[in-house]
């Protein structure tokens, strides 16, 4: 039986409570892939994952987290995908339905499972799949962001909130982008004004056309009223802690003519993947992150992560 290195759940557990195991390599079955991961970031639902979430019965246990990588295909099964063909992979069930990326390999059901076409390392390309493809898809799908925008983007001082702002400054639009605390300003010095939040923005921020809330329902009323007349919010984020928003009463609490939505990033589609890439090809942009480990430091990853030491993504190298 050939073996691999995973971090494998079936509790809660601490930081400092990750080791390394050795399983079995998984065996391929129709319709899934096996991958070697080349690498992968650390995120904010792994984390939930492994503090709470484990507890529901829908998790599958003992578990392999994680909802991402990047890497090659190590056997293709009966797919079209051929072997060491370069691919991405991202949520779907990874992680929670079935095992995740934080191991060598990892066995993958080919709808989540995209090839692609680029030269970045794969430190570079550690950082992209769900941050990436969550930032262009509430810029892009929800906000449907343009060059005459002036975007806001609450909660700025995170992964999402890093690649959105890269993001749109290469699109060309104007970015107002918040974090609450003042020592963290100068980490979003790319945008056009960089804002303290003490959570109230309304009558603060000025010709706000969209907003990507990172915060959650903790601001999002502030939010809806911070934006013009003909603004779009979209809530991604749950930075604020709190989850849902009780007594919300969207015909007053949504102001007339502005609109709100949301993103749910549950369903990559391989056109998305392409237009990811093609942008960040075309624009010359390397993904923004936080510091790299090695697999073998993934305990200190993770005590990183809990820490918030790290500003950025965190990507683990394989």
């Amino acid at each position: 039986m050939k073996t691999m290195k995973a971090v494998v759940l079936d509790k809660t557990t601490k930081a400092e409570d990750i080791t390394i195991s050795e399983v079995a390599i998984p065996d391929v079955r129709p319709g899934w892939v096996l991958i070697k991961i080349k690498a992968f970031g650390l995120n904010h639902s792994e984390k939930l994952l492994r503090l709470n979430e484990i507890r529901a019965d829908y998790i599958q246990k003992p578990i392999i987290p994680g909802i991402e990588c990047v890497g090659e295909v190590e056997n293709p099964s009966d797919t079209d995908l051929r072997k060491g063909q370069k691919i991405v992979a991202l949520m779907g069930g990874m992680g929670r339905s079935f095992n995740g990326s934080y191991a060598e390999y990892a066995l993958l059901p080919r709808r989540i499972v995209f090839p692609i076409n680029s030269d970045l390392s794969w430190e570079a390309l550690g950082a992209v799949p769900e941050t990436y493809f969550t930032a262009w898809c509430s810029l892009f799908e929800c906000l449907r962001l343009t060059v005459k925008d002036t975007l806001l983007i609450r909660g700025a001082t995170c992964a999402l909130g890093y690649a959105s702002l890269q993001i749109a400054k290469a699109l060309g639009c104007k970015v107002i982008a918040t974090t609450h605390r003042e020592d963290k300003l100068p980490l979003i010095a790319e945008a056009d004004e960089a804002v303290i939040d003490d959570g109230k923005l309304t009558g603060k921020v000025r010709g706000i056309t969209k907003a990507l809330d990172l915060i959650g329902p903790r601001n999002l009323k502030d939010t809806l009223t911070a934006v013009e007349k003909g603004g779009v919010v979209c809530q991604t984020g749950l930075l604020g802690g709190v989850y849902t928003l009780n007594g919300f009463d969207p015909i007053k609490d949504i102001p007339n003519g502005v609109y709100l939505t949301g993103f749910f990033s549950n369903y990559p589609t391989q056109r998305t993947i392409d237009a990811i890439f093609a942008f960040l090809r075309d624009r010359q942009l390397v993904p923004v992150r936080g510091q790299v480990f090695d697999f073998d430091h993934i305990r200190e990853a993770i005590t990183a992560q809990d820490a918030g030491s790290v500003e950025g993504k965190i990507v683990v190298t394989l």
